[in-house]
């Protein structure tokens, strides 16, 4: 049993919500959020880069993935503030192609959550900062990325946003049945 580290299951079970300790008193709190052996343990891929990113309120990044060779999974966790976190099944064949897991990241709730090789990633920002902080399985490969239009009507996604602020690149996103997507589901 892994006392650090615990998995919530999702709707999509290859998508993972992962709970850890967090240790607080009158001082403040410490936590682990990464051990690669406890991490090998649950069945979690090795993460090369770590990245952070920061959000003002109303902003949507996403939905973003890469492609093989170069394919990405992530771990994403809220270190400061509270996101709305997204995960999309764009595998071909799937049985939850075009399906999505969302949920709420923040700086008080110790969760983070994976998002596999073969899903797409968004998430909006509902403070006023957020600060997010992602490990990746690969290395960030510009010529491979892809991305899918946040408000495809096929994918459904109920953003706790009415406007969003989106990068000029995220607007011009194609629906999920355009996108350069090359997963297929391998059962």
């Amino acid at each position: 049993m892994n006392e650090r580290f615990s998995i919530i299951p999702q709707s999509i079970p290859e998508v993972l919500l992962l709970h850890y300790q967090r240790f607080g008193d009158e001082r403040g709190f410490f936590s682990e959020t990464f051990r690669e052996n406890e991490f090998a343990a649950l069945g979690l891929p090795e993460f090369v880069q770590e990245n952070h990113s920061r959000s003002v309120r109303g902003v949507l990044r996403g939905l973003h993935y890469q492609n093989d060779p170069k394919a990405i999974g992530k771990l994403v966790r809220c270190a400061r503030g509270s996101i709305f976190d997204v995960a999309v099944d764009v595998r071909k064949d799937s049985p939850t192609f075009g399906k999505w897991v969302g949920v709420e990241l923040n700086d008080q709730q110790p969760n983070m959550l994976y998002v596999p090789v073969g899903f797409a990633h968004g998430f909006c920002t509902l403070s006023e900062i957020a600060d997010i902080i992602y490990k990746q399985t690969g290395y960030y490969s510009p010529e491979h990325e892809g991305s899918i239009r946040f408000n495809d009507p096929t994918i459904a996604i109920k953003w706790p946003v009415d406007k969003p602020m989106l990068s000029a690149k995220d607007a011009a996103a194609p629906v999920l049945a355009e996108a350069n997507n090359q997963f297929i589901y391998r059962g």
